[in-house]
């Protein structure tokens, strides 16, 4: 262990700063509740428009680099390979990227479209079902993995070409200079990716918490209440703490694989017992909206209509994935070394969207169709939008094998809650250890105690969702260092061949890099 591992001041700061407001949210419930929902109020309704410009350029820019003259170019040195197999490094990849939320809103997310719709569309009609679906493929589609191609791709590149420190501070260097990327400002972008993490994984430690004690009331007779929760956080942290800590290899990706089979596993099953002409028509239908509509409902806001809808949900969507970019991102860039820029962009961008929007396509179609004929009341239907967490177990238990599949997602739940929080807290190792490849295991130990400290007090707090609004509006600010790392990457790119790469024998490690 260095000298300084815990004397460095963006560990102490950014430590200090999610304590504190954790604390806040903890002691002062009620004053931390108004002042999130103010500020992200403020945000959105404001500034909604940016929102929803910058995750389409993502978009465009991840695509334009996969296509270009560039798309050649290894994440490494030239004669680099990928360090994880293709199938590993997609499990990794996915588990961190979505976590327990694809499980989480699988089946409630287009439910509460169906209820809810965007003004204009009847609500619980097959209109709003139609909807549905295509809103929820562009929430978890090309857009927020396109958010992650930027950040990660920045990284990946610096960090495996160039020698740069594995720091969201290294990615802006060749646009603020070597001096500001090491200097305050690089500091600051820093402290803010480690908040935006911290937050990030305590809120879906959380609500992945609330979801497999629904899930355990309903199969086992379990309660539901804080210490059934917290013997969960208990056993949960015990095993994301032990996979981070004996490294990507052998526990990260062990976990990851087993968490991707799972999930093929349930998604098969599911698509068997469920109403399969539906989920077909869902898919090919949503999939035309979806692109049919892909300008449009990317910048779908109005300046004198009612954009209730968009606010809650879409615009809502973008600014938690913005958040959630630097600790994706970081790791993303951490298990990409020796692939090509266009293998990394499809690889990140194109295969976990079409897996995601398969799942949402199967899951949502058992959903919506028992709402569609009558097998939910209206009272369940609006209940599975109010309550995810249950919702869930409730539909499943309308098909055949509903209690065998009940438990598989309620282990799926456990292991996609796992791959979440063991790569939030490699992270967070890495971005208060200087970049480190490779963080000690104290400080995987310390992150792993914290974060499921404070789950489990803003769960007594009832502050969860307070914690997620105030880091959503926290990561405001990485809209513009993400269109920064934009810039950044591009002119490193036009000076790759002039500049020396890791493997060139002319090339000198910078001070603080892992080649150093």
């Amino acid at each position: 262990m260095k000298k300084n591992e815990f004397t460095n001041p963006v560990f102490i700061i950014g430590l200090l700063l999610a304590a504190g407001l954790s604390i806040w949210g903890i002691v002062g419930n009620e004053s931390f509740t108004e002042v999130a929902g103010a500020m992200f109020t403020f945000l959105t309704t404001e500034f909604g428009w940016l929102y929803l410009l910058v995750m389409l350029t993502f978009v465009f820019f991840a695509i334009a680099l996969a296509v270009s003259k560039y798309g050649k170019i290894k994440l490494g040195p030239d004669d680099s390979k990928p360090e994880y197999s293709t199938m590993s490094w997609f499990a990794m990849l996915f588990g961190c990227g979505m976590g327990v939320g694809l499980v989480f809103w699988g089946i409630a997310e287009p439910i509460s479209h169906y209820v809810g719709p965007m003004a204009g569309i009847e609500p619980s009609s097959a209109a709003s079902a139609q909807f549905a679906m295509s809103a929820s493929f562009m929430h978890w589609g090309l857009h927020p993995w396109a958010g992650y191609v930027v950040v990660g791709l920045a990284l990946a590149y610096l960090q495996f070409r160039k020698g740069k420190p594995a720091l969201i501070s290294s990615a802006l260097e060749p646009l603020i200079g070597e001096k500001n990327a090491k200097g305050v400002l690089g500091k600051i972008v820093d402290i803010l990716a480690i908040f935006a993490t911290v937050a990030g994984v305590v809120t879906s430690l959380g609500l992945g918490v609330l979801q497999i004690n629904a899930g355990a009331s309903y199969l086992f007779g379990i309660p539901v209440n804080l210490t059934v929760q917290i013997i969960i956080i208990a056993i949960i942290s015990v095993i994301y703490i032990g996979s981070s800590v004996v490294g990507i290899e052998k526990g990260i990706k062990v976990i990851g694989d087993l968490n991707l089979w799972i999930a093929i596993g349930v998604l098969l099953v599911c698509f068997l017992v469920g109403p399969k002409v539906d989920t077909l028509n869902n898919l090919v239908g949503g999939l035309g909206d979806y692109f049919g509509t892909f300008f449009q409902s990317s910048l779908g806001i109005s300046a004198y209509g009612d954009n209730g809808w968009m606010l809650g949900w879409r615009i809502f969507y973008w600014a938690w994935w913005i958040a959630w970019a630097p600790f994706v991102g970081v790791f993303i860039a951490r298990i990409s070394k020796g692939r090509t820029i266009r293998e990394f962009v499809a690889g990140v961008l194109l295969v976990p969207a079409a897996a995601s929007i398969l799942w949402f396509a199967v899951m949502g179609t058992m959903g919506l169709t028992l709402a569609q004929n009558g097998a939910l009341t209206p009272d369940q239907v609006a209940g599975i939008a109010a309550s995810p967490e249950t919702g869930l177990f409730l539909v499943l238990s309308k098909y055949p094998l509903g209690m065998i599949i009940s438990a598989v997602v309620l282990l799926l739940i456990c292991t996609f809650f796992i791959t979440s929080a063991n790569s939030g807290t490699f992270v967070l190792g890495m971005l208060s250890s200087e970049g480190n490849l490779n963080p000690s295991n104290v400080k995987k130990i310390l992150w792993g105690v914290i974060q499921s400290v404070l789950a489990v007090a803003l769960l007594m707090a009832g502050g969860l969702k307070p914690l997620q609004t105030i880091s959503i509006a926290a990561a405001f600010l990485f809209i513009f260092i993400m269109i920064a790392m934009m810039v950044a990457v591009v002119k490193a790119l036009a000076k790759d061949k002039e500049t020396p790469n890791v493997g060139d024998p002319d090339f000198v490690p910078p001070e603080g890099s892992p080649e150093a």
